[in-house]
């Protein structure tokens, strides 16, 4: 292997392998670890964000077990991946089969990254590391150089056998890249050859792979503690982070009806609010005020009115994508408020559930939840009841 500067290439179409056929036995649980929830979303959806989003990746595909095919379609709902019910007994065979999959359609890409569901900390700037040193003849894998003291141990009890120099020894990561050719000819060829990893295989067929600079966050869950690190990663201050905060505004009419939903709670109430989606005012708001924070643009921007698809829509929706934008740019929310302005429905009732409604869906703890609601003292249009407004600020702590 050699070590990597990367450099500028002209634009290649890679597919993207994410591998989550693991069972998990090791944390004990009935449910994979690549399913269990990581500060508001899944461990395989946070994995899965800088692949859906990158412009030189498509498609996307995850391979999973058969067994919980329907748990990973709830995991990567409203992303443009593709599941694979493909999963063999090892990672290897996981591997190939979505390989083979990829060569029998009718557009094969360039080359191919292959990432572990279970690294959910990977970011956006280390693929474009690795993709920005793959080539038609080399391939290029996230690593980072071991810093421990390394000792070969021997017997049961283990004693110190060895003391193994960590010079030029580094610990392997994913994501690995490589063109797609070559590796499935090594997938093929070597289908026999028990290995870890797919840089193993690239080796044993001859093709160069070099070591690109990883990220030690960037760590696989294997077991209960390593999910409590990861969690604890999520939830401190960023180091080296910038406040950035976004303001939203929404507006809907009222008109006669049975009820609404604001803030994601339901309301009985003799009218409605009118709106494509189901207009919750609430949730529109705050949802343009997290877009905001990272300047991607709005609600509008990413979810058009015209669309016949979000008609009736619930608006949590909007909210976990713009949450999942956040993540994106390797931004993390630190804080929201919203304030309701309406004569009715009387919001106090209510607010202690909109504010826990708001709590599960972006995972921020309550006490960085707020829920506010005032009246225009009888002025304009919501002071006569024909509307409801909503403002919202919300604060991302995003990479310096």
């Amino acid at each position: 292997m050699t070590v990597s500067t990367p450099t500028a290439s002209p634009s290649r179409r890679h597919a993207a392998v994410l591998v989550a056929g693991g069972s998990g036995a090791r944390f004990g649980l009935a449910v994979p670890k690549q399913y269990l929830p990581l500060a508001g979303m899944s461990v395989l959806r946070r994995a899965l964000l800088p692949f859906a989003d990158h412009p030189d990746i498509d498609p996307v595909v995850v391979v999973v077990s058969p067994r919980h095919q329907d748990t990973a379609g709830r995991a990567v709902a409203r992303l443009p991946v593709r599941l694979l019910p493909l999963a063999g007994s090892e990672r290897q065979d996981t591997v190939r089969n979505a390989l083979e999959w990829l060569a029998a359609q009718p557009s094969v890409p360039d080359g191919v990254v292959v990432h572990d569901a279970a690294r959910p900390l990977v970011t956006a700037a280390l693929l474009d590391r690795v993709l920005a040193s793959v080539g038609p003849e080399q391939g290029a894998i996230a690593a980072v150089p071991v810093r421990d003291t390394l000792k070969r141990g021997t017997g049961d009890p283990a004693r110190i056998a060895a003391t193994v120099h960590r010079s030029g020894l580094w610990q392997a990561q994913t994501p690995q890249a490589f063109p797609f050719g070559p590796l499935l000819a090594a997938h093929r060829a070597l289908a026999t050859t028990p290995v870890t990893d797919d840089a193993a295989l690239a080796e044993q067929a001859g093709l160069p792979v070099a070591l690109v600079e990883g990220d030690a966050r960037n760590f696989k869950i294997t077991h209960t503690e390593d999910l409590a690190m990861a969690e604890a990663l999520l939830a401190s201050p960023a180091t080296g982070s910038i406040p950035c905060t976004g303001t939203g505004y929404d507006v809907h009419r009222l008109v006669p009806g049975d009820g609404m939903t604001l803030c994601g709670v339901p309301i009985r109430a003799p009218f409605r609010l009118s709106g494509h989606s189901d207009a919750d005012v609430g949730l529109h708001a705050l949802t343009d005020a997290i877009l905001g924070a990272i300047a991607d643009g709005d609600i509008g921007s990413h979810f058009p009115p015209s669309d016949p698809q979000w008609r009736g829509a619930s608006s949590d929706r909007f909210l976990s994508h713009a949450l999942e934008r956040v993540g994106v740019y390797e931004g993390r929310l630190a804080h929201i408020d919203v304030t309701l302005v309406c004569e009715r429905p009387k919001i106090g009732p209510h607010r202690q559930a909109m504010r826990e409604r708001i709590a599960a869906i972006t995972g921020l703890p309550l006490d960085r939840v707020s829920v506010k609601a005032t009246t225009s003292e009888r002025l304009g249009f919501t002071g006569r009841e024909e509307g409801i407004a909503a403002l919202a600020s919300a604060t991302v702590l995003v990479p310096a």
